[in-house]
């Protein structure tokens, strides 16, 4: 097989099991050849603007940059490159954005033992590739008119903050993170516990978790 037929392929999850046992079942395919591993967001990124890859298998809950944020900005970098979501999480929220985001498929890791080389040929060759489980929470949208859960009405900002509430930053890491002041912070706190209904920040806490936006503690 000559290189120009091979799937290059990168991996960009932060838990080292994982791509091990993703690596080991995509090498046991004899079209496919990993490029490169990389454990956050910005790694991912640096990765696809330095080395050719095909298909980007992407988790989304990442240290720094998460796999959204990689979405957004990844065919900036690699305009060509494929994406394949490989995520623990099925909530509606979450599939609907990823979608919104770019991504060409959406596996759930317990599946991706059986579906991931079918899920890989297919985003490579143009198709679309959603587990049954996400296919059915894509049909829910489309015939429930759209809004998954109160976080579709959060500004980009307002998701920022969310997720670093439910990561246990304090007001002060928060704004230095965004270089915006502790009280813009404060604001968006406010913001996000009027919007969400929620009365605690162990309540926004558990609302982040069930988007998934970060991974249980």
């Amino acid at each position: 097989m000559n290189a120009s037929s091979e799937t290059r392929l990168l991996l960009a999850d932060d838990h080292t099991l994982v791509r091990a046992g993703v690596r080991r079942i995509l090498e046991a395919h004899p079209g496919f050849r990993v490029v490169g591993e990389v454990s956050d967001g910005a790694a991912a990124l640096a990765a696809l603007g330095d080395r050719p890859v095909d298909v980007l298998i992407l988790d989304l809950t990442m240290p720094g940059l998460d796999g959204f944020e990689v979405l957004r900005r990844a065919r900036g970098v690699a305009p060509k490159v494929r994406i394949l979501v490989l995520s623990m999480h099925a909530d509606p929220e979450y599939v609907a954005r990823a979608v919104r985001e770019g991504a060409d498929g959406y596996l759930l890791k317990d599946s991706a033992v059986q579906d991931l080389v079918a899920a890989v040929e297919a985003v490579r060759a143009g198709r679309a590739y959603h587990s049954p489980e996400v296919q059915r929470e894509l049909s829910e949208l489309v015939r429930g008119g759209g809004s998954a859960s109160p976080l579709a009405e959060l500004t980009e900002r307002e998701r920022e903050v969310l997720k670093c509430v439910a990561e246990g930053l304090s007001t002060k890491e928060t704004a230095a993170r965004f270089e915006i002041s502790a009280r813009t912070v404060e604001t968006h706190r406010a913001n996000l516990m009027r919007k969400l209904g929620a009365r605690s920040v162990a309540q926004l806490v558990r609302i982040a978790i069930r988007a998934g936006l970060v991974g249980p503690p």
